[in-house]
């Protein structure tokens, strides 16, 4: 038998958004024999612009049953059936997500009305469900509700089974098992844990131990895309022979997968990882007096007898960095080695500097200005907290950055004001590297800031 389906939601992300309408109709192929209709209650605020959409309200939800109140019902009348709805993912992953957060494991075969329509009846501009149902002289009754769209998909359904004459119904159901392209020692039920969401995933031997860690925006999706393909080659094969399971972290957003990878491929020095094990150089700002008592900065790789002011992930950031110093302050470009060809220093021209490299001011004056940069360098620095999405509806993850000294996360209710005096002590710490400096300097620059709130605290320097 088929349950056919449709949900509205306050958005379109499954582990970020959640269920506020459903609708599902048990068919035996031949007529309805079951319904069950209702509101839910999101426990989360409705977005303005989907309460335009759908004409359902933050009032009209309040009263309602919530999710894990009808969860068990949901799952006897589901489970067992083939899952049918116009888009079937998208149903699909809202209701297996809030279903695994009450406890319970939606394991059934799906049919798209999308993907069928185009195969049973070819030919039409369009296969949203409004226009295929208006192509085919179908009436569709509150658009944009689930008991609406659900009845429309219904009778959708029952023409393609009517029109069926090539079995793409039959033939749908037997396809869609990845059970042939998975390595041979792994299961197709230890695909199916993985989530739909960001985060680190690992690749481990016969042993546990992992071989491969990488980064997802969808952990399920780019797992499998390791699997498709050309398989003929000696280094895949021998890749595809050595996985005997998968692991994986979920993250909930792209910065932090991005940085938990990192950290975990230099800590765990995985087999197939080859890119990142190479040794990334990592640039700093040092100040030095020369041998005529002037105070000097410049830009040079870090080495570990060396302590630096500041790190930066490339030459280019660490040098734009000093270039801003050096107008801030009054700096003179030849004597940060930022200027090296003849002739007077540029800010002397922009009247920015008192022409020291002239003779126009004394060492003194200068050595002031330049203790200037140096005092706030050395006494006062800054902490950043950028925070996005969590794992789930209910929380956001903030990663503490402190340049060159410290990267760590650590994930907190939405519902709470965010502690930046003691979010710290209770995150994760990550020994920070070239790419992660990279990464969060963008970040906090503004360069890639998209996505992301960044809070910053002055913190007063121990060394």
């Amino acid at each position: 038998m088929y349950a056919i389906v449709d949900i509205e939601t306050t958005g379109g992300q499954p582990n970020q958004n959640r269920i506020t309408e459903l609708s599902i109709y048990v068919h035996d192929g031949t007529q309805v024999i079951e319904h069950f209709e209702t509101l839910v209650n999101p426990e989360i605020p409705i977005p303005p612009y989907i309460q335009a959409f759908t004409g359902i309200t933050n009032d009209m939800v309040a009263s309602a049953p919530t999710f894990a109140a009808i969860a068990e019902k949901i799952y006897e009348i589901l489970q067992g059936n083939i899952f049918i709805a116009h888009n079937v993912n998208f149903d699909h992953s809202f209701i297996k997500n809030q279903l695994s957060e009450a406890g319970f494991d939606l394991n059934v075969k799906k049919l798209c009305t999308v993907r069928l329509s185009r195969k049973i009846v070819p030919g039409h501009r369009s296969y949203s469900l409004g226009n295929i149902c208006a192509a085919l002289g179908i009436r569709l009754h509150n658009r944009h509700r689930a008991g609406g769209d659900a009845l429309a998909t219904v009778k959708l359904f029952e023409h393609l089974l009517a029109n069926d004459t090539e079995h793409h119904i039959e033939d749908s159901l037997k396809r869609g098992s990845k059970e042939q392209q998975l390595p041979a020692n792994v299961s197709k039920a230890d695909f199916e844990k993985l989530p739909k969401m960001p985060g680190v995933y690992y690749f481990v031997n016969e042993n546990g131990l992992a071989i491969y860690v990488g980064k997802a925006k969808n952990i399920k999706s780019r797992v499998s895309s390791h699997f498709s393909g050309n398989l003929k080659s000696k280094q895949k094969q021998n890749f595809m022979r050595d996985i005997h399971g998968f692991s994986f972290t979920a993250t909930g957003n792209e910065l932090l997968a991005i940085l938990l990878e990192s950290h975990e491929i230099r800590r765990l020095w995985p087999n197939e990882n080859r890119a990142q094990k190479r040794i990334s150089q990592v640039y700093g700002l040092y100040d030095y007096i020369d041998q005529n008592n002037k105070i000097r900065f410049g830009v040079d790789k870090v080495r570990k007898e060396l302590k630096p002011l500041l790190t930066f992930g490339s030459h280019a950031a660490a040098l734009q960095y000093l270039n801003q110093m050096i107008d801030a302050y009054g700096l003179c470009p030849k004597l940060c080695n930022s200027q090296t060809n003849p002739g007077t220093c540029i800010s002397v021209k922009n009247e920015i500097c008192d022409g020291y490299c002239l003779v126009q001011e004394n060492v003194a004056a200068y050595n002031a200005k330049a203790q200037a940069f140096f005092n706030q360098l050395t006494l006062e620095k800054k902490t950043y907290y950028i925070v996005s999405k969590g794992r789930n509806y209910k929380e956001q993850s903030v990663v503490i950055y402190e340049p060159g000294n410290f990267v760590g996360y650590t994930f907190v209710s939405i519902r709470e004001q965010i502690d930046f005096d003691h979010v710290k002590d209770s995150c994760e710490a990550l020994k920070i590297n070239s790419l992660m400096e990279s990464v969060l300097s963008q970040i906090v620059s503004g360069e890639k800031s998209k996505g992301y709130k960044v809070y910053t605290q002055m913190r007063m320097a121990m060394d």
